[in-house]
């Protein structure tokens, strides 16, 4: 199968869909890759180090997408990109389609094979090739509210920690999932106030058991949410419903609660984000004040930290894209639940119910998408 792996092209995103080591693997396995110019340089890997594996270097991306069988990407196609997809053509990258529905129409008119990161499952019920990415937005947001909470970034000048004598500042971390979890251990070792909140029994009483008295783990409810946001210095928002549009929890009447300076991070931005006023913005400009509360929705914050993400990322979606090289979409689809549960749009259908319910469309069932 012949590979192909654009630029990234979206605002100041410099991971990259494969690394040097992951091209090599696919070389050994009798795979073409082709890299567009320059596609690595965000990550340390020159269009040498990619030659020296065995990989093509195409000086454009139409030429990637008028070639590849697979594209292989890390953030989701923009309508540059989108354009040059074709029929049975498969793309595999991060979607987030739910809040998207602009894409969504551009993927079906594509009639192409478009699997997403963000809803391949595990055994576990959990999602692997998100995971990590969670990982790392979860620990960056304690970074970049630590940041947006300084006096000339617009926050109230408070330093997480404190110092001795002074109190630390307030942070309450809505949901308690994988990157909850990770921003509460980036904020319990800040030596902040860290409160956290979910609905699950057997998520909250295992922050309970890891962080101890170091962070409080509460059950949320609409009255003691209200409560923590209003109590807040740095909020940030951490729900994830796989595939679908995250709820918005905190409406715009409770900013007007909230100190003034203070912060809201919106890691579920992806997914159209989980605060009434969030609005995506970017690595060049990732803040805007609403009500005298500093937003900060930068919808792809693990770009910020290139090489950690790229290979985070790899460790992954490597073996999958191995999978679908040996076998072809149709049996590699077929023969695994959890790549199948990936599939979002095929051949101009949506295939993932929680992306057709978002956007009050009609969906076919995935296996029928493929096999009809």
């Amino acid at each position: 199968m012949l590979i192909g792996v654009p630029k990234e092209i979206k605002n100041h995103e410099y991971r990259v869909g494969l690394t040097p080591e992951s091209v090599n693997e696919l070389i050994l396995a009798g795979h073409n890759v082709l890299i567009e110019t320059n596609a690595g340089m965000g990550i340390g890997a020159s269009d040498e180090d990619y030659k020296n594996v065995g990989a093509q270097i195409s000086q454009d991306a139409k030429s990637i997408f008028a070639k590849a069988d697979m594209i292989v990407k890390v953030k989701e196609p923009q309508a540059d990109e989108r354009k040059m997809l074709r029929t049975g053509q498969i793309l595999f990258t991060y979607l987030h389609l739910a809040p998207d529905v602009e894409q969504t129409n551009d993927l079906i008119k594509s009639n192409a094979i478009c699997i997403a990161y963000e809803t391949v499952t595990d055994d576990n019920r959990g999602l692997p090739l998100l995971k990590p990415m969670s990982q790392v937005a979860g620990r960056l947001s304690v970074q970049a509210g630590a940041t947006a909470l300084e006096k000339s970034h617009g926050g109230r000048g408070v330093l997480l920690g404190g110092v001795p004598g002074v109190q630390p500042a307030k942070v309450v971390i809505i949901g308690g999932g994988v990157v909850g979890f990770n921003a509460a251990q980036m904020a319990v070792g800040l030596q902040a106030n860290v409160t956290i909140l979910d609905m699950n029994p057997v998520t909250l009483e295992q922050l309970e058991n890891h962080f101890g008295a170091k962070a409080t783990a509460l059950y949320s409810s609409k009255a003691l949410l209200a409560s923590e946001v209003a109590n807040a210095d740095l909020v940030i928002g951490a729900v994830l419903v796989p595939g679908a549009a995250a709820p918005k929890l905190v409406n715009r009447e409770m900013l007007k609660t909230m100190k003034q300076g203070a912060v809201l991070v919106d890691v579920a931005i992806d997914q159209g984000g989980c605060f009434e006023t969030s609005k995506a913005t970017t690595h060049d400009d990732p803040t805007y004040i609403i009500d005298d509360i500093v937003h900060y929705c930068v919808a792809n914050m693990p770009g910020a930290v290139a090489r950690t993400s790229t290979y985070a990322l790899n460790n992954v979606t490597l073996p999958h894209v191995l999978r679908i090289a040996n076998l072809g979409y149709k049996q590699a689809l077929l023969s695994d639940k959890h790549l199948l549960n990936g599939l979002n749009v095929a051949f101009g259908k949506i295939t993932c119910e929680p992306v057709a319910k978002a956007q009050n469309l009609s969906y076919i069932d995935a296996v029928k998408a493929i096999s009809g």
